[in-house]
């Protein structure tokens, strides 16, 4: 094999933050042979890293400058830009990726900060748990440089199969990682209602497990057609209407002062129901929230007679 067909060398990547996403990342590069400098606030952290093969920088701005490719991972944009504000000269040149939690507002500021040190920036999100980094299935999408992620793509599928980059927009990550999140809380407070009712019959939470997996499927295979009618914003045509959705309201109050399980957390979204049936969406799919939540009808939407 001649020299310009060796496969080239691993990238060298600093991870800052290591707390236990950004220990999964670190360990993931580490684990595809990239040679990996780490730095944290508190410097113990590295030790685990240090003993698998990490080399640990002793400031921010030598872990900076010890990688083309900087990978931050912690809290929020504005730890971010606290965190390596020392080593901000250190930037120019450099490739910043983030993965850390923020507003669409807060990755922009972070964006100009970034570029303002002569940095290109790619903002991102992990969509899962640390223990899934690096399984192929494992999703994280990005939005920013996209010269970024074409010369560092392979570097950052490492972390996870499903890797996409979401468009040249720096705040594109953040709004679907808050667009998509805001599904969790409902869900899994929901959940947490259910083994509360079923706990006061003296069953085990785990016994309702597989079925709640059961209706997450199902829910998951009704969203293409949810998306369908908002996208259309066509909502006559409707399996599961507004008004079936607000009859079962009075199920959920008596199952709670039956098992004296607390319900009122659902009580704001039941009133988001009635307000869609006030303006007209009673007879329309559910889908038809969508609307009541962005605060008017589109001109000249469909209704149903």
């Amino acid at each position: 094999m001649s020299a310009d067909q060796a496969t080239p060398a691993p990238t060298p990547v600093t991870v800052i933050g290591l707390g236990s996403m950004g220990r999964a990342l670190a360990e993931a590069f580490l684990g595809a042979g990239h040679p990996t400098t780490v730095w944290n606030r508190t410097p113990a952290k590295a030790a685990p890293l240090v003993a698998k093969g990490a080399a640990h920088a002793r400031s921010v701005r030598a872990a900076v400058e010890a990688s083309p490719l900087v990978v931050t991972c912690l809290t929020t944009f504005d730890d971010t830009r606290s965190a390596l504000e020392p080593a901000g000269a250190a930037l120019s040149g450099r490739a910043l990726v983030t993965l850390n939690s923020g507003s669409p507002a807060d990755a922009r500021a972070a964006a100009a900060w970034a570029t303002g040190h002569g940095a290109r920036f790619l903002a991102g999100a992990v969509k899962n748990v640390p223990a899934a980094v690096g399984a192929p299935d494992t999703l994280l999408y990005y939005g920013g440089d996209k010269t970024v992620f074409d010369e560092y793509g392979t570097t950052l599928r490492v972390l996870g199969g499903d890797t996409v980059h979401l468009g040249s927009e720096t705040d594109l990550a953040a709004l679907y990682e808050m667009a998509v999140g805001a599904m969790l809380l409902p869900a899994l407070v929901g959940f947490f209602q259910g083994a509360a009712a079923i706990r006061t019959r003296g069953l085990e939470a785990d016994s309702m497990v597989r079925f709640a997996g059961k209706w997450l499927d199902m829910i998951k295979s009704l969203l293409p057609g949810y998306a369908k009618e908002i996208d259309s914003r066509d909502y006559t045509d409707a399996a599961s209407s507004v008004d079936m959705f607000l009859a079962g309201a009075a199920h959920d109050k008596a199952l709670g002062e039956e098992a004296n399980v607390d319900t009122t957390w659902i009580e704001p979204l039941n009133e988001l129901l009635r307000r869609a049936v006030a303006a007209g969406h009673g007879s329309h799919s559910i889908a038809a929230l969508t609307e009541v939540l962005t605060g008017e009808d589109p001109p000249g939407a469909r209704r149903s007679a």
